[in-house]
């Protein structure tokens, strides 16, 4: 069953997420999981964890992809690679 409920949370998970850019609402996923959590707190928590992991592979992916462009063109005019920061981060503890 485990499956059944990580599969449906992913799914919604995923839709919300669609829903969200699409409307420009980035806090829709608070609504839907306190719907889901009216009549399933397991489902509320599955979904919650899909939506944490997406967000923070989308937050990464578009770090990766600005850290490379920027090395890249840095590579490109013969500059120094710029070293890669997290935002808010002295990569002290990376």
């Amino acid at each position: 069953m485990a499956n059944v409920l990580d599969e449906l949370a992913d799914k919604l998970a995923a839709d919300t997420i669609k829903a969200m850019d699409a409307l420009g609402d980035d806090r829709l996923y608070e609504q839907v999981a306190k719907v889901l959590g009216a009549s399933s707190q397991t489902s509320e928590e599955a979904f919650m964890t899909s939506i944490r992991i997406r967000l923070a592979e989308r937050r990464g992916r578009e770090f990766l992809n600005e850290h490379v462009k920027a090395a890249l063109e840095a590579k490109k005019r013969g500059d120094a690679v710029p070293e890669a920061r997290a935002p808010g981060s002295d990569n002290e503890n990376l």
